[in-house]
């Protein structure tokens, strides 16, 4: 066994041992991960930045000391001094190994940039947001009338928009008066008067008729990725959509292995809260530019996020939420300044709203989906499943809604997977092998032709192939079962059972071989028994909570199925079915609603009343522990057979027919060389 030290990757997953000394840049080339560089190694491009971490981190197995890398150097020191880096910011062809590390590459550094696709839906909303234009005309000052310009301005509101009471912070009063004789006495303000409060707040003012706009943001910040929508407050309309990796990946790709950090790392909670905070800076600023907007503009954000997320976004400590009782700091939707949470790229008066958690480990993004989807007004029984890291489930109609989350893991995101990365250019997303041949085809992010179609070599030219991301997997494990590469256990055959050289022997295992260009010095993209073990984990961890929640339903299916989230757009819904992630329905009855957790917070972002809608609604939606409730166990084994091992799905034998359950084995493969071993 290797004594060299072990180096991981984020937000990749990607691993290995190397010698003391290596360059972190010599590292990620030979594991293949996506860290730029141009100049050569010479610490003059800047390219290859990274971030490293420091401390416990029981998910990859490691202790980071404070000495894991090689000490700051000349080269670094003077980049630093001539362009800056940020704070934590090491160069990755500078930075050698010295012990176990963990070194996060954030999205600049990265050759082929994260798709974050999570795209605005389109929707009708009504428009009566809590922050409006409202153009006065004020009095001036009389010595007759010694009024401050403050109150005058106060009267104007009242007096021509029917606005009872305002307040002003310091910041706004210190440009009142010059705004004020600037524009004549004729100004614009924007006023904010959420649904709960009494007094509105002035959080700005410009001279004479202010026609540049008022814009907020709708963000989901998800525990891989953080989406936001720059909206127009006048009109609804979505100006920009971005988003980027959600940072705090690096001490943790799940939601626990982050509390677990937080308990095992003293001020590692004030970490994860100023790394995420950084970040959506950063895409506030990003998504500006990309607008052709002042930032200052952005005078109201709405967020939506999962327990977890929602405290370390607020700074509050998740630990509770580890441990049984799984109890939230506060449940209740919040309204606070934007200050308060330290987001300086938008307007320094700019107000936050956080909408409503449902319970423990369902969060304000649950609440968002509900609000987008309102199961409550369903006439029919809907399934909808928000599927990531960590799956949010409802289930309902008119009569009742029911909410539970489900710890799916990152494997649909690719983590976890062998040849696995994120979505991003050059990712196999889509696949289909043909069930006589046993060859694949696929396509890649960033091309729209098949492989085996003219023209695909030239599109990904520039890209290459590089990977499989979440989609591209799921597609992959249900293609191998359709087409007899993969039984019903999850066991991938031999060649021989398989009748096909693709399957190939990996020790006591077998692996299926999409895609081999190690003679070129490319990638070797396969699927493993490891692969297949991690997407069943998933997809039983999911299925299992929508079966809980039909149980205590006291059904045995549902009338229609919605998916929400990235994948739900991406998907086939006949794969989906086959894998067994989602229970059995006519395929006509399962749609994709988008990115819904958005949606819905850019419902509550341009209308108020939807804010008292949701308050209410998550009162009355029953939320179902999956942590604690015995059949899970029951569902989540059974749910580990593909499709499943004993659930009918004769809605999906209508247009699939699946091949024998299983290999007639000779007992060279793992599960029978157990076999062998327990009836010896």
């Amino acid at each position: 066994m290797t004594s060299d030290p072990l180096v991981v990757f984020t937000p990749s997953g990607k691993r290995g041992h190397f010698p003391v000394g290596t360059p972190i840049l010599t590292a990620a080339r030979q594991l293949g991960v996506d860290l730029d560089s141009v100049c050569g190694g010479r610490g003059i491009c800047s390219k290859c930045q990274i971030t490293p971490s420091y401390g416990e981190f029981p998910k990859h197995g490691v202790t980071v000391k404070e000495d894991a890398l090689s000490e700051w150097n000349a080269v670094e020191q003077r980049y630093d001094e001539k362009r800056g880096l940020k704070p934590g910011r090491r160069l990755g062809c500078q930075a050698t190994v010295q012990g176990d590390v963990v070194i996060d590459v954030p999205p600049e550094s990265q050759v082929h940039r994260q798709v974050v696709r999570k795209a605005a839906t389109a929707r009708a909303i009504t428009m009566d947001p809590a922050t409006r234009l409202y153009f006065v005309v004020v009095e001036e000052p009389d010595m007759h009338s010694p009024t401050g310009d403050l109150e005058r301005l106060e009267r104007a509101l009242r007096q021509q928009w029917d606005i009872e009471a305002v307040r002003a912070d310091l910041s706004l009063l210190s440009k009142l008066q010059p705004t004020l004789r600037k524009g004549k006495w004729e100004v614009t303000v924007a006023v904010h008067k959420d649904h709960t409060d009494r007094v509105a707040q002035i959080v700005e003012i410009w001279p004479g008729l202010h026609e540049g706009g008022l814009y907020g943001l709708a963000i989901d910040l998800g525990s891989t990725t953080i989406a936001a929508h720059l909206t127009d407050l006048e009109t609804g309309e979505v100006k920009a959509s971005s988003g980027l990796m959600n940072p705090q990946i690096r001490f943790g790709e799940d939601l626990m292995s982050r509390v677990s950090y937080a308990m095992m790392n003293p001020g590692g909670d004030k970490e994860m809260t100023q790394a995420v905070r950084e970040a959506i800076n950063d895409l506030a600023t990003a998504i500006a530019a990309e607008a052709g907007i002042d930032p200052e503009l952005i005078v109201e954000t709405v967020f939506v996020c999962n327990p977890v997320m929602h405290h370390l976004l607020l700074g509050l400590d998740p630990v509770e939420l580890g441990q049984a009782p799984f109890a939230l700091a506060t449940s209740e939707s919040l309204s606070l300044p934007a200050r308060e949470m330290d987001l300086t790229a938008i307007n320094p008066r700019a107000q936050v709203y956080i909408l409503p958690c449902i319970a423990g480990h369902v969060g304000a993004d649950c609440a968002a989906v509900a609000l987008s989807e309102e199961p409550g007004k369903s006439e029919d029984l809907v399934l909808i499943v928000d599927v990531g890291t960590n799956a949010e489930i409802l289930l309902g109609n008119t009569s009742r809604v029911l909410a539970c989350s489900s710890p799916t893991g990152p494997a649909f995101e690719g983590a976890q997977i062998s040849s696995g990365q994120r979505a991003a250019p050059g990712a196999i997303e889509r696949i289909e092998i043909d069930p006589v041949t046993k060859e694949p085809r696929f396509r890649v992010i960033g091309s729209d032709k098949w492989s085996d179609e003219e023209g695909f070599e030239a599109d990904i030219a520039t890209t290459g192939i590089t990977g499989i991301c979440g989609s591209g997997i799921i597609e992959a494990v249900a293609e191998m079962r359709m087409a007899g590469l993969l039984d019903e256990s999850g066991l991938i055959g031999s060649a021989e059972q398989t009748g096909t050289s693709r399957c190939i022997a990996e020790g006591r295992t077998n692996a299926y071989l999409i895609h081999d260009a190690s003679a070129e010095g490319g990638p070797r993209i396969t699927v493993t028994q490891g692969d297949i073990r991690a997407i069943q984990l998933a997809k039983s961890a999911l299925y299992a909570g929508a079966r809980l929640l039909m149980d205590e339903m006291g059904v045995d299916k549902v009338d229609r199925i919605v998916l929400a989230g990235a994948f739900g757009a991406h998907i086939s819904t006949k794969h989906a079915m086959v894998l067994g992630m989602i229970p059995d329905a006519p395929l006509d009855k399962v749609s994709s609603a988008g990115n819904a957790a958005g949606t819905g917070a850019r419902i509550a972002l341009c209308n108020i009343a939807s804010r008292s809608e949701i308050e209410r609604v998550v009162r009355e939606i029953t939320k179902v522990e999956t942590a604690i409730e015995p059949k899970f166990q029951e569902h989540f084994v059974a749910a580990n057979a593909i499709p499943h091992k004993t659930d009918p799905f004769p809605e999906l034998a209508k247009v699939v027919t699946l091949p024998s359950p299983s290999f007639n084995t000779g007992g060279d493969d793992e599960n029978s060389g157990r076999r062998r071993r327990r009836r010896a």
